[in-house]
């Protein structure tokens, strides 16, 4: 495992792409005040069709927006910016993420510090942190694979209440493990705070470059969370029904592959943060650590 660390810096910013969270038109004031405060700096603010339809305005659709945008700004809460990174993720545009909802583990600047925020983005005062995603690979004999993007991460499940399933695990190639329960999490350090979490697994730095493996409710005492250095490749069988869900937002259906690999992507994401952001700090916050 390693943490990857940079002083990345943008060049001059000539056009700014704005995502908004979906049937959220009560956002309209917050998008005027953006684009009021970017118009300041001679900055071209475009919206993608979907966000545009929210205000009646004239938009583009998400492909373009990407490729011509220097920043692409999500407004919306952690979901919002997990599925514009995911969307996004082949154009290698770094984001800002605006919340305006509670407090989240991936966006942390509040759409009223927003004003004060690009304020500092223009004179350089921020920073870019890469996080790791995962690359899920669907193969399917005499067929061409399929590719996605996992930001969190990837889990293989039961899709009902009643039964378990059977999941056959191998890394790089050789079996390890076979997980009998409710499925299993293939989690990114920055998905070790979501669905990982409440299934008791570890919380990872968010920079480090490592794969967790998290089972769900695993029908044998010995099976444990599993922390794997980021260049192993996990490969995922069974001839169960299994529902494979990508950060909730995309599903497949396992019986449809033969295999499932998940490795790390050859990208990152970049996100845009404040300097005075401290991960530590939300964890406290968010997790209620130390209090009495």
């Amino acid at each position: 495992m390693q943490i990857k660390k940079n002083n990345i810096k943008l060049n001059k910013i000539k056009t700014m792409g704005l995502i908004v969270r979906p049937n959220s038109k009560n956002l309209y004031e917050h998008y005027l005040l953006i684009k009021k405060k970017l118009k300041r700096f001679n900055v071209e603010m475009v919206l993608d069709e979907s966000s545009a339809a929210l205000f009646d305005e004239k938009g583009i659709n998400f492909e373009k927006l990407c490729k011509i945008s220097d920043i692409i700004i999500s407004l919306g809460g952690d979901g919002t910016l997990i599925s514009v990174s995911r969307r996004s993720y082949i154009y290698n545009k770094p984001i800002l993420g605006i919340n305006v909802g509670k407090l989240g583990f991936l966006v942390d600047v509040d759409v009223c510090e927003a004003d004060s925020f690009l304020d500092k983005l223009f004179i350089g005062e921020y920073r870019i942190d890469e996080r790791m995603v995962l690359e899920v690979i669907f193969n399917r004999k005499n067929s061409e694979e399929k590719r996605a993007i996992a930001f969190n991460d990837v889990v293989f499940s039961r899709p009902m209440v009643s039964g378990m399933v059977d999941l056959k695990a191998y890394i790089d190639g050789t079996l390890f493990n076979n997980y009998y329960g409710d499925g299993l999490i293939v989690s990114t350090p920055t998905g070790s705070t979501a669905y990982n979490l409440s299934s008791g697994g570890p919380v990872v730095f968010p920079l480090t470059e490592a794969l967790i493996l998290t089972p769900l409710c695993s029908h044998s005492l010995t099976q444990r969370p599993l922390i794997l250095p980021a260049n192993f490749k996990v490969m995922i069988k069974s001839d169960d029904e299994v529902l494979i869900s990508l950060d909730g937002q995309e599903f497949y259906n396992i019986s449809e592959y033969d295999s499932i690999e998940v490795k790390m992507a050859k990208n990152s994401v970049k996100l845009i943060h404040r300097l005075e952001r401290n991960y530590f700090s939300v964890l406290r916050e968010k997790l209620k650590w130390g209090d009495a």
